[in-house]
């Protein structure tokens, strides 16, 4: 016989949808589907009773079958929240930077997940299946760590790519700083060992990480040296690389007073290469000095470019930097002058000078009235002729390093790179792949939607999607909530539809 819905009421009044068949005069109840009140709800009722009969005994509606239009709650069952409209966003922005041109999923989620909610490799893998449904297979991963590193020549070819094409932006001028990060361990060897800490943790052993930017602060590639390596010696072994993987002929590099040492740039020099650098005026002879104040005359905005050792030097006065360097000086002069009246040397106590064993600790004067007459000038040394860069095009981009900044810290904190837990070299420069491809999606991010990395996120993470079940069908639905606005106009900024 064949099976067919019935609806009866109930003792408390609802209406219960039922799959019967008749046997013999008989109602034989094949199936209860649920009760409902509304007229809405019993409707839903007997569409799950349609679909159930079709899916369970194979008997085709004879005037086919509609559409559902509403879910019974009685037999709707919640199973969960996921942000599958983040994951698609991001996965859009991944695309975008050309990473899916790895074709490897896992570098690609990982990254994905450095800006949602960065953690432990294992640790990634189970909030990818929680929030965007998203399966890795846990022994899997810190297998595939050893073939990932093979990925950086592609990442910085994407990164190059990227820059080019979507940002406009030339390779005749980059950014180039360094940074320490180290790890939680305390075991050295050959790649992780203590050196002078960017983070303050002298006892850790710890990697050196070389980076090149952009003007706008996008990632162009990066180099990763032993823990003991000055930054000094970083910069040539980056940039010969850059340059040959990249065929670039003529190349600016604009980095700090750190890599302004006198053999590094008769090297780049050597090589055909400009630069733009700090300048340390505190190590400059009193002769060129002279000249500097008598020609800045502390007035504001002043700029004098004047020949040095290191290439032509460009100083300019400012009166903003001119009273913070003058409050700093009071502080480390009130400093000095307390070691000295209590006989102590101090710890890197500026100004305090060992004159001999008789006479003890006394004021450096001389050193003082050096570093009075330099307060609020800047200097920044460049081998770019005036005519093709002039001085207030020379401190502007000096002034970009902040980009370079603003990377470093948004690598060690939105995106964790540091501390790192590795101990294999492979899986420590499969690290660095991962947080680089990262910070490629987080600048596109920022620089697309001109909101900080943690907006974008909040702002997609803000649409959630509800998995609801029919139990009776087994039919999976999903229910997104309302786009906010300031979503919207965001996804449309990345070039997006919603």
């Amino acid at each position: 016989m064949s099976a067919s819905i019935r609806r009866t009421k109930t003792a408390s009044g609802a209406t219960a949808v039922q799959v019967v068949r008749y046997e013999r005069r008989r109602v034989v109840v094949i199936k209860h589907i649920g009760s409902g009140h509304s007229t809405d709800e019993v409707n839903a009722l007997i569409e799950g009773a349609r679909q159930w009969i079709t899916r369970s005994t194979l008997q085709v509606p004879l005037f086919g079958d509609d559409k559902r239009r509403s879910l019974a709650l009685a037999t709707t069952r919640y199973v969960g929240v996921t942000h599958a409209f983040a994951y698609t966003v991001l996965l859009a922005c991944a695309e975008r930077c050309g990473l899916h041109r790895l074709q490897d999923e896992l570098l690609v989620d990982l990254a994905i997940m450095r800006l949602v909610e960065p953690g432990s490799k294992l640790r990634a893998i189970e909030r990818m299946k929680e929030f965007f449904d998203r399966h890795h297979a846990e022994r899997s991963v810190y297998r595939a760590l050893g073939h990932m590193p093979s990925h950086k020549d592609a990442l910085e070819r994407l990164a190059v790519g990227y820059a080019q094409d979507q940002l406009k932006s030339g390779l005749n001028l980059v950014l180039y700083d360094v940074t320490t990060l180290y790890f939680e361990s305390f075991r050295a060897d050959e790649l992780r060992k203590p050196g002078y800490s960017k983070d303050g943790k002298p006892q850790q052993p710890q990697i050196v990480l070389g980076l090149l930017v952009t003007t706008d602060g996008f990632p162009l590639g990066y180099e990763v040296f032993p823990g003991n390596t000055f930054e000094g010696k970083t910069m040539l072994p980056v940039v010969r690389a850059f340059m040959a993987r990249h065929r670039v002929k003529n190349l600016a590099i604009v980095a700090d007073a750190a890599m302004l040492a006198q053999n590094l740039l008769e090297e780049l020099r050597g090589e055909g290469l400009s630069y733009i650098v700090g300048a340390r005026l505190a190590n400059t002879n009193t002769k060129l000095i002279d000249h500097v104040c008598a020609a800045l005359a502390r007035h504001e905005g002043a700029i004098v470019r004047v020949p040095s050792k290191h290439g032509d030097m460009v100083c300019q006065f400012s009166l903003k930097r001119f009273k913070k360097d003058m409050a700093i000086l009071q502080q480390q002069l009130a400093k000095a002058q307390a070691l000295v009246a209590r006989g102590e040397p101090g710890r890197r106590a500026k100004f305090v000078t060992h004159k001999n064993a008789k006479s003890g600790y006394a004021i450096d004067q001389t050193l003082i009235d050096k570093t009075t007459r330099l307060l609020g000038i800047k200097g920044y040394c460049t081998n770019i002729p005036q005519e093709q860069l002039d001085n207030a095009q020379v401190i502007a981009r000096y002034h970009d390093l902040w980009h370079v900044e603003k990377a470093f810290r948004m690598a060690k904190s939105d995106l964790a790179t540091r501390p790192i837990y590795h101990h294999k070299l492979a899986s420590v420069h499969a690290h660095m792949a991962v947080c680089f491809a990262a910070l490629m999606m987080a600048r596109a991010l920022e620089l697309a939607t001109a909101n900080s990395l943690r907006k974008v996120i909040d702002a997609i993470w803000a649409v959630t999607d509800a998995k609801l079940i029919d139990t009776v069908t087994n039919q999976v639905f999903i229910m997104r909530s309302p786009i906010p606005e300031y979503t919207k106009a965001m996804i449309t900024s990345l070039g997006l539809s919603y």
